[in-house]
């Protein structure tokens, strides 16, 4: 008879989240994935002049703000009719990238590596090794300066397998400490182009407000250039060496089988034209992006369910929190009827499946030979993190391309007229996956605006037929050796890289 065990809150992780796990034989038969607060951005925005709306909704979230305003923005080009200038959408892809990277080695290093580096090694290792001594110097140091702590934030936590080379577990606890200033490296480099961190003020429809000078060209690029070393040098290789240690999680936290992506980084003002390209992977097979076939299901979420299975151009968000049945504040976003998982993963399969960047599929197939893994390997916890780091490696290198592009002294930003009435789509892609922002006007004011972010997709709950999200299936099957102490679906949970503050905006 399966018993029931509730993780609550999930820790590592942006905002509330609670999973409630049915364990049978040592098995994990069900998952609910419970989004534990209301925060009512879409009703803060109706009635609102449509411009307040980018500095709005990068209020939702603290970690991929840039995201959101881009988002937001794009929804009032459509909506305006109007494109940024060359010079806009590079400066855009820029401050996005940015963001991008930040987020992916802030992700691993202080919410996920801590589930597989044993910090108390630090505090075991008595070894003679003149490499180890200089590490366990330098952790001594930073102990006694108290830059880290030997408890907080590294314990209490689950007991079970970690890392169990100390080198290993030594480079991995440096670079936790270096990944804060990699993290305000690229802040810095957020702002040369947005103005300012979190929440750029340089973001508008058109384009973007800041001018291009050769000298914040040359400062962005010195920055870049540092967190390319150390995702070179440290990020890459530390995933790796968590994957070598640890196989099994290549076998562990599969999901639906589905991916889905909007495209992210405008290469043109073509519709399609994205380094990361849109599309839909099913079974394996990659099919074109139809955003009409995207709808929100509200059977099991805490909103009136008059408004379930319609497109978010016709959506509502009507809170009911004493909904019978319902477990979340979460939405259910399906795609033509189906479950999908959107990310990191889901832009490596789509773009590795698509052929149109051969060094995107060269360098899948040179981490997968590494780690020893194949292309369906890549479903799992171990996959979604190393996609997440060799995403960020590619999109840094781009960046070089972009600021290439860039022409000093030219426009960044195109006038545009403020239309009475209108509708604009937003798509983009946030760290955490396919983002999107939908938005109607009339009078020149929101009449409806409403998003549907990465963490919704993925931690939806179960849809109108009661097929459970991404996140639910993937924990589902999962075997745990003490589910009092639960640390492999802990492990499953933080590979999606929830952010619920997002999902519950």
């Amino acid at each position: 008879m399966a018993k029931t065990f509730v993780i609550d809150p999930v820790t590592r992780l942006e905002g509330h989240l609670s999973v409630r796990i049915e364990v049978a034989d040592g098995k994990v038969t069900e998952a609910y994935c419970q989004g534990e607060m209301f925060r009512g951005f879409e009703q803060i925005l109706r009635g609102r002049h449509p411009m307040d709306a980018q500095q709005i909704t990068q209020r939702i979230c603290g970690v991929c703000p840039i995201s959101h305003g881009i988002a937001s923005v794009l929804a009032q080009d459509a909506a305006y009719k109007v494109s940024p200038p060359p010079n806009g959408r590079l400066l855009r892809n820029l401050v996005q990238a940015a963001n991008y990277i930040q987020s992916h080695i802030v992700h691993f290093y202080l919410l996920s590596a801590l589930d597989f580096v044993d910090i108390t090694a630090v505090l075991k290792y008595t070894g003679d090794s003149p490499v180890m001594a200089d590490l366990r110097g330098w952790v001594e140091r930073q102990l006694k300066e108290k830059l880290i702590y030997p408890a907080a934030p590294f314990l209490p936590r689950y007991e079970g397998k970690y890392l169990a080379d100390d080198a290993a577990n030594f480079m991995a606890i440096r670079h936790y400490v270096e990944a804060l200033e990699m993290r305000q490296t690229a802040h810095q480099m957020v702002s040369l182009f947005g103005a300012k961190v979190p929440h750029s003020t340089a973001l508008v429809p058109g384009g973007i407000t800041e001018k291009v000078t050769a000298r914040a060209i040359v400062a962005y690029k010195s920055k870049l250039e540092k967190l390319r070393t150390f995702i070179r040098d440290a990020y890459l290789p530390d995933v790796v060496r968590v994957a070598q240690a640890m196989p099994d999680y290549f076998e562990i936290g599969k999901g639906c089988g589905n991916f889905l992506a909007y495209g992210v980084f405008p290469e043109s003002d073509a519709p399609d034209d994205a380094f990361f390209p849109s599309g839909v992977l099913t079974k394996g097979q990659l099919q074109p992006l139809s955003t009409a076939k995207v709808a929100e299901h509200l059977k099991f979420s805490k909103f009136d369910a008059r408004a379930s299975g319609r497109h978010p151009y016709q959506g509502e968000t009507i809170a009911q929190p004493a909904k019978e049945g319902a477990y979340t504040w979460l939405k259910a976003p399906r795609y033509d009827g189906q479950v999908m998982e959107v990310g990191p993963l889901a832009r490596m399969l789509i773009a590795y499946h698509s052929g149109k960047h051969p060094e995107i599929v060269k360098s899948v197939d040179a981490l997968l030979a590494a780690v020893g893994g194949k292309p369906e390997h890549l479903d799992s916890v171990l996959g979604r993190h190393a996609a997440r780091a060799l995403e960020c490696q590619i999109v840094a290198d781009k960046c070089l391309d972009w600021l290439a592009e860039l022409k000093p002294r030219e426009s960044s930003f195109n006038e545009f007229e403020l239309p009475q009435t209108g509708e604009g789509a937003g798509l983009t892609e946030a760290p955490r996956g396919a983002l999107g922002h939908w938005l109607v006007l009339e009078e020149k004011r929101i009449k409806s605006y409403q998003c549907i972010v990465p963490t919704t997709w993925n931690c939806s709950p179960r849809d109108d037929k009661g097929v459970p999200g991404a996140l639910e299936q993937a924990i589902a099957g999962t075997r745990v050796e003490s589910p009092e102490n639960p640390i492999e679906v802990a492990r499953v949970v933080r590979s999606f890289d929830p952010c619920l503050a997002c999902a519950v905006h």
